[in-house]
């Protein structure tokens, strides 16, 4: 009998970790050795056509509003009694919300194999949040970490070593593909950018609701850039409520020609392709997907220092590595790329084939179906699910 497996995500929002849990879910129904389903805290977002689209029959909801209310008892009541009535063998989640919810219900239900994930490095949680999801941790059979440098942050805050396993994020290459037979020209106008043939286009693609992805640096960066190779323009791709001041920083750095906010991107492949040079200037990342769909591209990138960034960054083979806030050795990176238009070419080319040799959707489903069968082929492992004290607003 196929294990019956509950994936649960927290959207169906434009994010990376949204979009990772959609593409595995997909691929492990593809296989047919699995009875996927799929739950979430939020029925909302564009990824929801694509989910409804799998046929995975209905996407159960459990809405939060607290770790510390009576709707959060309430949900996990729901979820635990779903659980049992479906026989679900193995409960799967995604990101800190959906861990604690989750796990915690998964214990409570007694189910079989429970897996938990970690996707980023330090920056993103307070110090409380950390400490409620190692303690929720304890309920899992298994943490996975999408980079080594996850991993390692992992065990530094005292989370077992065994239980942790690096599963890196597998790309769609077909995501890196624009639409066929489009030209420059009609690529640039589809963002209402300039036509201008000599403009060479340095491109950001990270949502703006978050600090840590640092959109400052890669604005001053962008300004030395400028003041170095004339015809460079930047394209910030994302949106979010830190829009406003980072186009003010742009004015005030003199660069309101030559920044383009686009706000949310559906079609990205179409976006790098004309794009020159590819950054990311976060201060935290775990293994960033940004980074390999510029690979998959075949755009050179410059990214900083942080969580998986050097376990897919090769310095000076398929990109440059700079310490995270430091826009002047990232503009010189920028700069030295945009006048070496044909070494770019050649490190572009060697990131499409690191991400297609080494990251494809095919590795990362092999190597999720191997974990699944060794935790199922193990003696039933079962943790009291003792309160944590969750003491937390849902933020």
């Amino acid at each position: 009998m196929k294990p019956r497996v509950l994936h649960i995500i927290d959207s169906f929002e434009q994010g990376g970790t949204e979009r990772q849990a959609i593409q595995l879910v997909r691929l492990l129904q593809s296989t047919g050795r699995c009875d996927v389903r799929l739950a979430c805290l939020q029925k909302q977002g564009s990824l929801l056509i694509e989910a409804d689209h799998l046929g995975l029959g209905e996407v159960r909801e459990y809405r939060l509003t607290s770790f510390y209310d009576r709707n959060f008892a309430t949900q996990i009541r729901r979820l635990a009694r779903f659980l049992k009535e479906n026989k679900i063998s193995v409960v799967h989640t995604h990101d800190f919300y959906t861990n604690i919810f989750g796990m915690t219900a998964a214990a409570i239900a007694r189910v079989p194999v429970r897996i938990a994930s970690k996707r980023e490095t330090d920056g993103f949680r307070t110090p409380m949040q950390k400490r409620v999801e190692r303690l929720v941790y304890r309920f899992a059979h298994q943490v996975i970490a999408n980079s080594n440098a996850v991993r390692d942050q992992l065990i530094r805050e005292g989370a077992p070593a065994k239980k942790i396993v690096t599963l890196y994020n597998g790309l769609d290459t077909a995501r890196a593909m624009p639409s066929s037979g489009q030209s420059r020209e009609a690529a640039l106008a589809m963002f209402g950018l300039p036509q201008d043939s000599e403009r060479r286009f340095v491109t950001i693609v990270a949502n703006v609701n978050h600090p840590v992805k640092d959109h400052n640096t890669f604005l001053r960066a962008a300004a030395r850039a400028h003041a170095a190779v004339a015809n460079s323009a930047f394209i910030v791709a994302g949106e979010g409520k830190l829009m406003s001041s980072l186009q003010a920083l742009a004015a005030q750095l003199g660069l309101e020609r030559d920044v383009f906010f686009l706000g949310r991107c559906e079609q990205v492949a179409d976006l790098l392709s004309v794009s020159d040079v590819c950054v990311l200037s976060s201060k935290a990342e775990g293994f960033s997907n940004a980074i390999l769909e510029y690979m998959a591209a075949a755009r050179p990138v410059v990214v900083t220092d942080v969580g998986g960034a050097r376990e897919a960054v090769t310095e000076g083979e398929t990109g440059y590595i700079v310490p995270a806030g430091n826009d002047e050795e990232m503009a010189e990176r920028i700069i030295q790329l945009l006048r070496d238009p044909k070494r770019a070419q050649a490190m572009g080319e060697r990131g499409r084939q690191f991400v297609a040799e080494k990251l494809s959707c095919s590795a990362q489903l092999e190597r999720t179906l191997a974990l699944y069968d060794s935790l199922l082929a193990q003696p039933a492992m079962n943790f009291a699910p003792a309160a944590p004290g969750m003491n937390q607003e849902r933020a």
